[in-house]
């Protein structure tokens, strides 16, 4: 065989597969003109596309069984949406298909309180400190370190106080004189000095005169901070020891600030210790801190508990229950409401199968409930499950979200 002859033959077959190519291109086409979306068969209703109701956003141009789903495609007509009652309509065999379940908004209440997480505190308010009155020095400090529990009354150091000796021995001379406005001043200037009552009224009952004075604990507590130490020299106003009060605690819980408006100052607290199984504590709300925790993003507040038997310390952690009363309100399921990020959006039913968004205004969750502040009436029926299917099919059709009327 010649090239030439080789050559001829070649160009015989491409011509072949080029004729081969366009006729088949020309028969597809006409068969794809043929199963383009015309009509409906009887109807008279123009069919723009097929699509799976799983699947809105996807088109088809011919009906068939979804490559998605094991389900028939859906007819997308052309006056969809024109009618009278605009929304998303969706044919009644399809609906146990696309799971629509329809529940209406009811009034209820949700749970009053819930839970926080908190630590006890010592009472800041219930703090007392122990200073010398005069200067003098330490002669003796009684078996006590910083942490030890006292009770009210308990000495805590022997102090001898000469400026005390010498004004009580010229209170007595004064009063040898027998003038009472001389002797009423010369008390009055022991008092202005610190001096307890009970110390004059013994200077005056027995004559002597004595400036050792036992200072003693003026409430009971934990002895936070002990600067007595015996033989020290003291100085008019110096600190001796610092006592924290057991009487009240404070429970301090951290708050969500997204509940930050469910807790006001007054309200009732309950707390649960793990160290006290099964025992319940009751307290009241006494302050909301101002600030709040950039880590955490929650805010501190502060319950009032009363400790008898001074069993509550501080460090402790417990789980406060904290909230107000519960008021009705309108509810849904929460899995009714769509969060886009902007707003939130609820599907109704409108009847005959039709369905349209709603824009509302939600509240707090719980138990699986929703509060609508804004937006819906009572007895309005929401779709609680696919209504993110009916949702996207509304964003196709553009159906106007029915907006928030102006609040009342």
């Amino acid at each position: 065989m010649t090239d030439a002859t080789s050559a001829a033959r070649w160009r015989a077959g491409i011509l072949a597969a080029v004729l081969i190519a366009g006729g088949g291109g020309y028969w597809l086409g006409q068969r794809g003109q043929s199963d383009a979306p015309t009509e409906a068969a009887g109807s008279g209703r123009k069919i723009l596309y097929y699509y799976d109701p799983m699947f809105p956003n996807q088109k088809f141009d011919k009906p068939g069984k979804s490559p998605f789903m094991d389900m028939q495609l859906e007819p997308k007509y052309a006056d969809e949406g024109s009618g009278a009652a605009p929304g998303v309509s969706v044919d009644p065999s399809a609906r146990q298909s696309l799971g629509i379940r329809v529940v209406a908004a009811e009034m209820g209440s949700l749970a009053a309180t819930f839970d926080v997480n908190g630590s006890i505190d010592f009472n800041q308010r219930d703090v007392a400190i122990v200073q010398a009155r005069s200067g003098g020095f330490v002669e003796r400090v009684y078996r006590l370190a910083p942490g030890d529990v006292i009770g009210a009354g308990a000495p805590i150091a022997d102090l001898q106080l000469p400026e005390w000796g010498s004004a009580q021995t010229e209170y007595l001379s004064v009063k040898r004189l027998g003038k009472p406005d001389l002797t009423a001043a010369a008390r009055q200037r022991l008092r202005l000095m610190g001096m307890p009552e009970a110390v004059i009224s013994e200077v005056d009952r027995s004559g002597r005169t004595g400036g050792r004075l036992t200072v003693r604990a003026p409430i009971g507590g934990v002895v936070q901070t002990l600067n007595a130490r015996a033989g020290v020299t003291l100085a008019t106003g110096q600190t001796l020891a610092e006592i924290s009060g057991l009487g009240t605690v404070w429970l301090n819980a951290a708050l969500p600030e997204a509940q930050a408006g469910l807790v006001k100052i007054g309200q009732p607290a309950t707390a649960k210790l793990t160290a006290f199984p099964g025992e319940i504590f009751t307290g009241r709300v006494i302050a909301i801190l101002p600030t709040a925790s950039t880590d955490s993003r929650t805010l501190t507040v502060r319950v009032e508990l009363t400790n008898r038997g001074g069993r509550l310390r501080p460090g402790m952690f417990a789980v406060v229950a904290l909230g107000g009363d519960a008021k009705p309100t309108l509810l849904v399921p929460s899995e009714a409401v769509i969060r886009t990020g902007t707003r939130s959006i609820v599907m109704l039913e409108k009847g005959d199968g039709r369905y349209h968004p709603a824009e509302v205004v939600a509240g707090r969750e719980g138990g699986g409930k929703t509060e609508i502040l804004q937006g819906l009436a009572p007895g309005e029926k929401v779709v609680a499950s696919g209504q993110f299917l009916l949702d996207s099919e509304a964003s196709l059709t553009g159906l106007t979200v029915r907006p928030l009327e102006p609040a009342q």
